[in-house]
Parts: C-alpha cells; structure tokens; sequence
C-alpha cells in the first residue's frame, strides 16, 4: 500500500476544480496561495474534456462520445484493449496512459515549472466508484456494475494515477500525494449504488497499488466515514464545512487514524460562492477551532495540528477567478492562525 504522507502540519491546500481557462494563471494562483503544499487544478471550463470523468477516460476501453455524451458501446468487441490494460498493470508499464494536454493543460504547465519551497505536491483522479458510476454503456447500464468491466477500470486508474505520480516525482518536490475523487461514495450503502463495501475496498486496493508515495480519498458528501478510515489512506479529504457533525460521530475510530499517521483535509471553507460569502474568515476560524478542541480532549498533544489540512470544501467552480482566490485565500488564511495560535 502507499505510504502516510510526512508532511502536513496544519498547512493548507485546495481540492480539484478552478474556474479559470487559462492553465498558467491558475497555477501561479494556487502557487501564491499554497507554496507549501500546492495542488494542481483541474479547469474544467476550458471544455469537455478537462471535466470530472472525461479528464481521465483517454484510454477507456470502448468508449465513444456522443455529443456531450461519454460511453461505452458494447457493441464493438473491446476484448483487446481491456486485455492491453492488464498486461500493463501487471507489468507496471504505465506510461502510455499520460494525460494529454488538452486533458490536463494545468497539470503539464505545473510539472514543467518550478516549485521553490513546496514540500508537497497534490493532484487528483477519478476514483474508480465514481467513473464506474458515471461511465454507462449504451443502455445506460454504469459499467462500474459490470464485475469485469469494474475490475479493469480500477488498474486502468491505476496506470493512470502512477503516470501523474511520477511525472510530479520528476520535478523534485520531496513528497507527492494522489488523491482518489470519489463523490459517488456518498452513495454507498443505499439502494442507488448497487457495490458492496468489499467491492469498493478491492476497488481501491487496485487502484492505489502501483504508487510509491501518498494517496488520499475525497468525499465532498457523507458517507461511512468508519469505513473510509478502514481503507487505510494517507489523506482523507470532505467538506467540513457542511459535514463535521457527522464525521465528528466517529471520533474513536478517527482517534486510531491519526494516530496511525493518517491526515485530514478538512475543507471548512465552502468552495461554493453563495455559501462563502455568507460566512467570515473569522467565523469559518472558529468553527475550525471547535473541531480542534472536542478531538483535543481525546488525542495526544499537538496530534490534531500534526495531522491536518485546512482545504476549501470540494473545487471551485461556482465563482469567477477573482472569487476563487478569495476562497483559496480564507483557507490559507485560518491555517495561518491555527499555527500560530498552536501550542
């Protein structure tokens, strides 16, 4: 399995989405507000294909596009692609499933530039429940429901992700961190998705296999949150903002995590634009301080600082660019108080 990630310290970062079209701006905007821990935008805005599911769906076996319509047509005999796709992972040969520019234009700009001072480096990727959720063949069937199907998009993630792993291992930033986009699993449990933990564990077992550095999990909605934990990954990243209580109500379990040196994101700053300006940076502080001292009570000293983020609640899209760096901002921003304000 990936390693825990070693640095993290109470800094902040963001998660997915920018509203900006142009690739070089939206990296040193994120490089201004997270120079310790930048992450690389998706720019979903630019078009179709830098969007949540088709960012990563270049070498998807079987897929056509219909319109604004991404699937997979069963009627066309895709045997030998799914087959290319595990003799890949089993050989680890992954760098055929590079991210084009026209897929990922942030992520080619950021690897190519350089990173004085970042300790980590964060991009992300389609976890394989959420493109197994959103991937449908032509009857609308998701693939994710296809056993066969599921277990190959999984490795497919996986060549995927190890490619975006090692081109930010390339640049020289000490530590990297994949994390998984797994929206769909607030879903899990309940008659809309129809997996099974054990099929969502053996999911993410797959997908996460090939890397040698940190990966993470973001669910920007509820979940089980107990059994994301058990899953063992580095960062568990969701919206604190609109879920804490309920994350909060597995405290015991989330005692162990930490302790093991697992992290949390906790995007206490809402990423949409209706929700942010309602809210202060001193309020958005506060509630951030709260969370911190009910796990005080339970945690040894300094662990709660020593093993999270501060994060907008999910990517940011419902903003111009301007707004989208006033919500970068806020975040880095109450990570600067916590530390100073840390013991």
């Amino acid at each position: 399995m990936p390693c825990n990630l070693r640095f993290s310290d109470g800094s902040s970062t963001g998660i997915g989405s920018l509203p900006h079209l142009n690739p070089v701006e939206a990296c040193e905007d994120v490089l201004t507000c997270y120079p310790e821990f930048p992450y690389i935008p998706t720019l979903p805005n630019r078009g179709l294909k830098e969007q949540i599911i088709w960012n990563d769906s270049e070498f998807l076996p079987g897929k056509v596009i219909k319109g604004d319509r991404l699937l997979v047509d069963r009627n066309v005999d895709f045997t030998p692609a799914m087959e290319q796709v595990y003799l890949d992972y089993v050989e680890g040969a992954f760098g055929r499933y590079a991210a084009s520019p026209d897929h990922a234009s942030a992520f080619h700009v950021m690897t190519a530039g350089s990173l004085p001072g970042a300790k980590v480096l964060k991009c992300q990727v389609n976890g394989p429940v959420t493109m197994g959720m959103q991937v449908v063949d032509d009857g609308r069937r998701p693939v994710g429901y296809d056993a066969q199907y599921a277990d190959m998009l999984a490795k497919m993630i996986a060549l995927r992700a190890r490619w975006y792993e090692d081109a930010m291992q390339k640049t020289g930033v000490p530590e990297t961190l994949v994390v998984f986009n797994e929206p769909y699993l607030a879903a899990l449990g309940s008659s809309v998705m129809a997996m099974d933990r054990e099929q969502v564990r053996a999911g993410w077992e797959d997908a996460t296999s090939l890397l040698t550095g940190a990966a993470g999990i973001h669910c920007c909605s509820n979940t089980d949150w107990g059994f994301l934990m058990s899953l063992g990954p580095a960062v568990i990243s969701f919206d604190a903002f609109a879920n804490a209580r309920e994350f909060l109500l597995y405290k015991d379990q989330l005692a162990s995590y930490l302790e093991k040196g697992g992290v949390v994101a906790w995007g206490i700053v809402p990423a949409e634009w209706s929700l942010f300006t309602g809210e202060t940076v001193d309020g958005l502080y506060e509630r951030y301080r709260a969370i911190q001292r009910e796990l005080d009570e339970i945690l040894s000293p300094g662990l709660f600082m020593s093993r999270s983020l501060v994060t907008p609640s999910c990517g940011i899209r419902t903003t111009d660019v301007p707004g989208s760096v006033r919500i970068m901002t806020a975040a880095q921003e109450i990570s600067r108080r916590a530390r100073v304000d840390a013991p």
